[in-house]
């Protein structure tokens, strides 16, 4: 392969991950916005009778566990990083979902919890991608 071929692959991998990435934040603004007109684009009812969400979210959930022991196994510590500091966002988003919604102490508490376990690990992640 010509290192023209290698540069037009990067460059076509670099956008089609930057084009996914926007178009999963799109996604995600929407389900918070318009939940019900995005779940039936998603194909399924504006008000769910079934586990259809409890589906999804449980497949994003293992698909971002298997992310997270793979930089973890690859020591990607950069990857790993990004990783930690996204899920301290989701971490008190959830914990004010919880407490908005029930406002059960456990489950608060276990969603704090989380977050801040998760600003930990990405302080010592990114100190691992800074040594040599």
């Amino acid at each position: 392969m010509s290192s023209a071929t290698g540069a037009g692959g990067k460059r076509f991998v670099l956008a089609a991950g930057l084009l996914g990435g926007a178009l999963l934040a799109v996604i995600g603004v929407r389900y918070l916005m318009v939940p019900q007109s995005a779940a039936r684009t998603f194909g399924v009812p504006g008000h769910p009778a079934g586990f259809e969400l409890h589906y999804i979210i449980g497949l994003r959930n293992l698909w971002l566990a298997v992310m997270a022991a793979a930089f973890a196994l690859l020591r990607e510590w950069r990857a790993l990083t990004l990783w930690f500091a996204g899920a301290v966002v989701v971490c008190f988003a959830d914990a004010l979902i919880a407490y908005t919604s029930t406002g059960r102490i456990p489950q608060v508490a276990f969603h704090l919890g989380c977050g801040i376990a998760s600003s930990v690990l990405a302080v010592l992640c990114w100190r691992y991608a800074r040594k040599p």
